[in-house]
């Protein structure tokens, strides 16, 4: 007999990826506001959808790592960032070269991570309505 699973999503997580996704509505209105170039929308997604990842990712990471040893927790973590980081950059140049979205509004949409750690208070009610805390 399988137990159910329940996928527990974490208030601050959550937090974090409502406000990076506001920030991407927000960017995303002043853009169409300026102009109505299809790369500059896409490049900001990508932004905001790696934003949200790489979140997530450091969420697990560090969740991951709280059950380990001094030393393998700081090896792991060392190592998540770099790979993070990499992936970003990877992504980051594919974009530059192919032109097939802005890398700039890609950034831009990346730095809504940011940004949204700044906007916690405001997430922070939406999400007590949410989680019921």
């Amino acid at each position: 007999m399988e137990k159910d699973r329940k996928i527990k999503i974490d208030a601050t997580l959550f937090d974090l990826c409502l406000g990076i996704f506001l920030y991407g509505v927000v960017c995303q209105i002043i853009v169409l506001f300026f102009s109505r170039k299809p790369e500059y929308s896409i490049g900001l997604w990508i932004g905001v959808v790696l934003a949200a990842a790489g979140s997530v990712h450091m969420w697990w990471t560090i969740d991951r790592s709280l059950d380990m040893a001094s030393r393998d927790a700081s090896k792991t973590v060392g190592t998540q960032y770099f790979l993070r980081y990499f992936l970003l950059a990877a992504i980051m140049a594919l974009l530059a070269v192919s032109g097939f979205a802005d890398p700039l509004f890609a950034f831009l949409g990346y730095m809504g991570m940011k940004a949204s750690a700044y906007m916690q208070p405001f997430t922070r009610k939406i999400s007590s309505k949410v989680f019921k805390i």
